[in-house]
């Protein structure tokens, strides 16, 4: 089978943005979601898990099939293995998204609750990381991708702070202890999804400079 290994790079490419693309509008739905109590919108998030699920299986087999006949080197052979983390790591935050998801609709099918508004902060901060790594991986943009590694101490800052908040609040009632669960299930679903939004940084940078940057601090 013939290889265009500059072609498939190219398509490659663009196969890793289009599922950034919907991974990160399911994140921005999930929040939303998340803010205005909308079953609809966690409904659809929950669902629709199988699109990315399917297109990381497609990206990881273009993958194999390059490395298998092309055998690519250098810059090439790096982009390749990066996509793979990639592809990999915006998989596992879809089945994030899906895991808040199926809370929002467990929550909001009770009473009316009040969130914290550190976990407001900390469904923002997320969505925001995961905003900014896309756009650095578009533009091949080292510095956001070094931002973005600087804001995951914020997140787990913030993450710190909902525990603390549940904490206090299991002990008032066993509704009290059964929501506070609920929410600080969701902010660990949320804390996850920035640290792989950090990961997706160590990735971009390996793919720029060929620099693995992974548990090395900033």
């Amino acid at each position: 089978m013939a290889v265009n290994l500059q072609s498939d790079i190219i398509e490659l490419r663009r196969s890793l943005l289009s599922m950034g693309a919907i991974v990160e509008h399911r994140v921005n739905d999930i929040v939303d979601a998340l803010i205005d109590s909308n079953l609809e919108t966690a409904d659809a998030v929950r669902k629709g898990d199988d699109e990315i699920d399917q297109m990381e299986v497609s990206i990881e087999a273009q993958c194999m099939r390059l490395l298998a006949l092309a055998h690519p080197v250098a810059a090439d052979l790096r982009f390749v293995l990066a996509v793979i983390r990639i592809s990999g790591e915006l998989e596992r935050i879809g089945d994030l998204a899906r895991g808040i998801a199926k809370r929002i609709l467990k929550l909001t099918r009770a009473d009316a609750v009040e969130l914290p508004p550190a976990l407001i902060d900390l469904a923002f901060g997320s969505r925001t990381m995961l905003s900014d790594v896309l756009s650095a991986m578009t533009n091949e943009d080292a510095q956001l991708c070094r931002q973005v590694r600087r804001s995951d101490q914020r997140i787990d800052d913030i993450h710190k702070t909902v525990m603390v908040w549940a904490r206090d609040e299991m002990p008032k009632s066993g509704d009290s202890a059964a929501m506070a669960i609920e929410l600080l299930s969701i902010a660990q679903r949320f804390e996850r999804i920035a640290d792989l939004a950090a990961h997706v940084a160590d990735d971009v940078i390996f793919l720029i400079e060929g620099r693995v940057v992974r548990h090395q601090p900033d």
